[in-house]
């Protein structure tokens, strides 16, 4: 009969009682095979470790070689180190261990070791497959175009190709490696967890989750592809979406390898979107998870911990777009905040890389790349076209809706500009001096000065003085005449500047044409008698400005007497 286990079990002579038969003990060989079978490789190295240390034989079952490969699939990898270097301590060892010992010190990131190893063992394809990945590691490219050309048809070596292919971001290519093996070899399931990395690193999210779907269907404990699934999630829908797949993987607690479990704390930072970051990436920088600490730059890039961020990319090479983007955003912080200009060169340089290559120009990092390039140009016609191109990705996030106002703003599209600024939900980017500015100007562009003026009123002292000249100058060119008035009459009460005077006077008697014109209201013009009044009291010791204003001051009395004006 067959048990929910999927093994075979036999009724004894007595079944009738109802007593099932005991099955047989397993001896250590079968127990080891079967971890092996179920890729349990922990319970496998224990079992040999066990037998190893205690002197035991286990027959002709070979124990080094078994407990090398274990470690190894475990991730225990200084473990199958040791257990290959007395391999080949041995006086009849066999030299294929040496290619398995360059391999164990490539997984630890120790490529010279692992050239030695390689190449004190027999040719063979695993060396050659060995040796393209230590020169890809290693930025040799002759060496890795003189074994990229020895690799043969075989299903392993075009799988070692198509992993290059990815780790050097060509994507599609790896795509068009794994799809023909696949295609022979339905049997070879993992390789769509491959091709659903690929995709999710085009941005082909949909894709990519229904390709993983196919491999979940019969592994459905993968912490690899649960955790790409979480991954697609969070791009496609929110970050709750996310953490909900990712609860499947933390409940079912079978995060066998330790980089796994690393994995899952450094996706879990991410979708908590930053919480718990200082806690957890530092201690997983060198665990092989690249993405570690882009994500802790990141972290202190939000927080305004500029001098930390170039800290952490300071010393790291760029290969990857994400790389070199944010090796470019750190360099353009500390480029303004420093004033420097080669930081900003530089910045500008890498945006311009990214944004102009063959395969990254019509990605969305690319464009945004190229956006970035122009803005710092301030050729915001430029910035507008990439923008444009990427909108609809970006209606709510508030950087982008930031960046698009000002460049609306910068040619002229001030309507559209004081949309995009207005529907900025950030506390932080509002705080902003630019983004004040700029909503100011939008306002006033667009014929609606108090709107700019009440802003005014709720800034605090020390940034309202920016925005005060601003507001006196845009509503002067735009005869908002009233407005400017109001803010030239500020700035002369706090600077008392000939410019702010004069400016003032200008306004005044802009406001006066525009009531004689109907254009304006008469309690303005009523307004503006008390701030000429004001300047008059204020300049006593000045006769030349007294005389200006009084003059101005006497015909607008003398003229609301004539039109019998009076406030409304």
């Amino acid at each position: 009969m067959i048990t929910t286990s999927g093994r075979v079990v036999r009724k004894n002579a007595n079944a009738s009682n109802g007593r099932r038969a005991q099955q047989p003990r397993q001896t250590p060989q079968e127990q080891i095979e079967e971890a092996l079978q179920a890729r349990d490789f922990s319970k496998a190295t224990t079992i040999l470790e066990f037998y190893k240390s205690s002197g035991q034989s286990l027959g002709d079952f070979p124990i080094n070689p078994w407990l090398a490969y274990s470690a190894f699939h475990a991730n225990d990898i200084d473990k199958a180190i040791d257990v290959y270097k007395d391999m080949l301590a041995l006086q009849s060892f066999d030299p294929i261990n040496y290619i398995y010992l360059g391999c164990c010190h490539y997984m630890n990131g120790d490529f010279q070791e692992a050239e030695e190893c390689a190449l004190r063992g027999p040719e063979c394809p695993l060396q050659v497959r060995l040796m393209l990945h230590i020169a890809q590691k290693t930025h040799d490219e002759e060496k890795l175009m003189s074994y990229h050309g020895r690799l043969q048809d075989t299903v392993e070596d075009q799988l070692s190709l198509a992993a290059a292919q990815y780790i050097r971001n060509h994507y599609t290519e790896a795509i068009d490696a794994y799809k023909p093996i696949l295609a022979q070899a339905a049997e070879y399931r993992a390789l769509n967890v491959y091709l659903a990395m690929c995709y999710f690193k085009l941005d082909f999210y949909e894709v990519s989750v229904n390709v993983l779907n196919v491999y979940l269907q019969t592994y459905n404990n993968s912490a690899v592809a649960i955790n790409l699934k979480a991954a697609n999630h969070y791009r496609l829908f929110n970050s709750r979406a996310a953490r909900s797949e990712l609860k499947l993987l933390i409940d079912l607690q079978r995060t066998t390898y330790n980089v796994e479990t690393d994995i899952v704390k450094h996706n879990l930072v991410v979708f908590n979107n930053g919480d718990g970051a200082l806690q957890v990436l530092p201690s997983i920088l060198d665990v092989g998870i690249p993405e570690a600490r882009l994500n802790l730059v990141i972290y202190h890039l939000r927080h305004d911990q500029i001098n930390e961020a170039f800290d952490l990319m300071a010393n790291v090479d760029p290969l990857t777009p994400q790389e070199y983007i944010l090796k470019a955003v750190v360099n353009a912080y500390v480029g303004q905040n420093m004033e420097s200009q080669e930081h900003l060169k530089a910045c500008k340089e890498i945006f311009n890389f990214v944004g102009s290559s063959a395969s990254d120009r019509d990605t969305i990092p690319g464009r945004q790349c190229m956006a970035s390039y122009f803005f710092l140009l301030r050729d915001f016609a430029n910035v507008l076209i990439y923008l444009r191109s990427i909108k609809p990705y970006f209606i709510r996030d508030d950087t982008f809706l930031y960046l698009y106002g000002i460049a609306c703003a910068g040619t002229g599209e001030y309507a559209e500009a004081e949309q995009s600024l207005l529907a900025v939900n950030s506390e932080k980017i509002k705080a902003e001096f630019s983004y004040t500015s700029w909503l100011v100007r939008s306002h006033i562009m667009n014929k609606q000065p108090k709107l700019a003026w009440d802003i005014y009123l709720r800034k605090e002292m020390g940034e309202s003085i920016g925005i005060l000249r601003l507001l006196a100058n845009d509503c002067y060119r735009t005869s908002a005449f009233y407005y400017a008035a109001k803010a030239f009459d500020v700035l002369e009460r706090l600077d008392g500047d000939a410019e702010y005077v004069e400016g003032k006077k200008g306004a005044c008697i802009g406001v006066f044409q525009q009531v004689f014109a109907n254009e304006e209201t008469s309690d303005a013009f009523f307004d503006v008698m008390k701030m000429v009044d004001s300047s008059i009291q204020q300049h006593t010791d000045d006769p030349v400005i007294v005389k200006d204003f009084t003059q101005i001051l006497t015909v607008m009395k003398e003229w609301s007497k004539d039109a019998k004006l009076k406030r409304r």
